[in-house]
């Protein structure tokens, strides 16, 4: 740093000073905030946004689903979801229809169109996985993903917010008190 740097907040390359008790999670906040950055540049060479892909993804996999179903399995916010299925049925990727049975339900379910998406769709994420752990041997990743599910795991039990997740006993004595405590 320069002396005339020095006074200068934008120009440090310290934490901020709310940030000082939790560095790993401003490296989480600024690593997602660029993942997604990068995942939008992936998925727009497929007419996509961020978030749609992970909808296509469930119906390709569930089929036809009850759109509160989908709400819950992608965990967002219900008028973003409906966005998305706007979008994505303008574009001819998905279809939504009333429930047989249940006429005041609706089912959303991939087009036979969206099949070509899905290839645009893959792609995307392999070079998304290869941008994102460039220099990072296999065990490397190994290791970044076992301890990425950890991390998963205690945000998870504290936030009681895992889809299709069973939630750890709170007496298990297996958890110790600094990862279950944010």
């Amino acid at each position: 740093m320069t002396p005339e740097t020095a006074a200068d907040p934008v120009c440090t390359e310290s934490l901020p000073t709310a940030a000082l008790g939790g560095p790993v999670s401003l490296a989480f906040s600024r690593v997602a905030r660029l993942h997604r950055m990068a995942a939008g540049k992936l998925l727009r060479g497929a007419g996509l946004y961020p978030g749609q892909e992970l909808v296509m993804m469930h119906l390709w996999d569930a089929g036809a689903v009850r759109q509160s179903e989908l709400i819950k399995a992608v965990d967002l916010d219900p008028s973003t979801v409906t966005k998305m299925l706007q979008r994505l049925e303008q574009a001819g990727h998905v279809r939504r229809r009333p429930d047989p049975g249940d006429r005041r339900a609706v089912l959303v379910e991939a087009t036979e169109e969206s099949c070509a998406l899905h290839s645009a769709v893959e792609a995307a994420w392999a070079n998304l996985e290869e941008y994102t752990l460039a220099g990072l041997d296999p065990d490397e990743r190994r290791e970044l993903t076992r301890l990425l599910g950890k991390v998963e795991e205690n945000l998870c039990f504290q936030t009681a917010e895992c889809p299709g997740r069973s939630q750890p006993d709170s007496t298990s004595s297996t958890r110790s008190t600094s990862a279950a405590v944010l």
